[in-house]
């Protein structure tokens, strides 16, 4: 693939991550009332809350902090996928962590935290930006490390 291509793939999955993500979190606005939560499942529930910090509310007192850390964790991906654009599949988890930073750092701008809706037993309510980040990062080591990145000549 080349890095012309492997950057558009990656813009449209970002747009794609930023689009869903920020049409859910503005849908459980509108319809759950903040801390009213809707099971939908047996042992997954809809919120509708905010997270001030990152993950598992850590740093919940950062403010600026935790947005110039997003701008430039998203700096930095973006650079990685200009150097590294070319290579198998990197496009896709790329454009996940882009489009899940960015869909969390515009609820930051936006409102000061992050709208949290999905709340599982035992575990801290999350999003779908928060999602895109998880399956990103897992994404981008398996194309790092995974075995045809270790079967690979040179």
């Amino acid at each position: 693939m080349t890095r012309g291509a492997g950057i558009r793939r990656a813009i449209i999955a970002a747009a794609a991550v930023l689009a869903v993500d920020q049409a859910t979190k503005a849908l459980v606005r509108a319809t759950i009332e903040r801390g009213d939560e809707l099971g939908i499942l047996p042992g997954i529930d809809l919120v509708n809350t905010r997270n001030r910090g990152v993950a598992f509310g850590l740093f919940a007192d950062g403010g600026a902090f935790l947005i110039v850390f997003a701008v430039l964790a998203i700096l930095g991906i973006v650079v990685f996928l200009a150097v590294n654009a070319g290579r198998p599949h990197v496009w896709l988890p790329m454009g996940l962590l882009v489009g899940g930073a960015a869909g969390n750092l515009l609820d930051r701008l936006r409102d000061g935290a992050v709208t949290d809706f999905i709340d599982l037993p035992a575990w801290p309510a999350f999003n779908v930006a928060d999602m895109a980040i998880t399956a990103g990062v897992l994404g981008m080591l398996w194309v790092l490390e995974g075995p045809r990145a270790r079967h690979r000549p040179g």
